[in-house]
């Protein structure tokens, strides 16, 4: 079964006039790929997925699927708090021709750990063979998938990864003993990185790589060739990107920061609004200072 690994994008979705602007999508998969990135990752948290309707959300995968032409993996999102509409979005992920699909744990509903496991299994039951990268996010879910639980989801061949986004190295560590490489360890965190690879990560998916890929692609590879001195210097470099880029809800700041840096608009779908302008005063400055804008 391939799994995914490496410097990995959760893509930001370009708006015009409030709708999905095509263009502007595929220049930031190809602005990706020229920097390195491995994986793209369409319609999670940072793509607004939740504000999309399902065409617009297949019809953004398919479109990174095109644009990377095979350069750079497309793991989709698909999540829901319904397993019956997760399995229907992963049909239509796999009908883009994505190399698989991002599951975020069910939202709201806060199953147990046990419906936790019978969630994923019915998904993978419904597209055997098709990857599945588990995302665990409590901060917006309201679920803890804990380590016993990620070890059970090694029965289920199709879950081939998760994505931590705790930030807890202890955590990380415990799913390493508990599943050792049968399951790959990704970062959800951009803070820890370099900590998350050291306790046995294999990659992050990452939000501030829309805005600096190749920074990202170059501290994943080199904490993972075990150069940590510079991949300490790149993530201490790019700690106060990470910071300004988490300062209001994400992805409003990552969607301004690539307004600014000519990709596309900071459009984004209500009940966001626009980044604050003390805030996104900060962040055009940091940008210069690490040489992402051109003026």
């Amino acid at each position: 079964m391939k799994t995914f690994e490496g410097s990995m994008t959760a893509l930001a979705t370009p708006f015009r006039d409030g709708a999905f602007d095509e263009q502007a999508f595929r220049a930031l998969v190809r602005y990706q790929i020229e920097g390195g990135t491995s994986v793209l990752v369409p319609m999670g948290t940072t793509g607004e997925s939740v504000t999309m309707t399902p065409d617009e959300r297949a019809r953004a995968v398919k479109v990174a699927v095109e644009e990377s032409k095979g350069r750079a993996a497309v793991v989709g999102g698909a999540g829901s708090n319904s397993t019956a509409e997760a399995i229907e979005g992963v049909k239509r992920v796999r009908e883009t021709g994505a190399d698989g699909t991002l599951i975020v744990t069910p939202y709201y509903n806060k199953p147990t750990q046990a419906g936790l496991v019978e969630h994923f299994r019915a998904i993978a039951r419904a597209h055997p063979g098709f990857p599945i990268v588990a995302y665990n996010v409590p901060g917006r879910t309201g679920v803890d998938m804990l380590p016993e639980t990620v070890q059970r989801l090694c029965d289920i061949p199709e879950v081939v990864a998760i994505k931590e986004a705790t930030g807890n190295m202890p955590r990380a560590l415990d799913i390493l003993e508990k599943c050792g490489e049968r399951m790959t360890l990704l970062s959800g965190d951009d803070f820890t990185v370099l900590p998350f690879i050291a306790c046995g990560g294999k990659g992050v998916i990452s939000v501030s790589s829309n805005v600096a890929p190749r920074m990202m692609a170059d501290l994943v590879a080199s904490a993972r060739a075990g150069n940590f001195a510079k991949a300490r210097d790149i993530q201490v470099r790019m700690n106060n990107l990470h910071r300004l880029l988490f300062v209001e809800s994400n992805p409003i700041p990552v969607k301004w920061a690539l307004h600014l840096m000519g990709l596309f608009g900071p459009e984004v779908r209500l009940p966001l609004v626009q980044m604050t302008e003390p805030n996104a005063a900060k962040l055009r400055d940091e940008l210069r200072t690490l040489g992402l804008l051109k003026a």
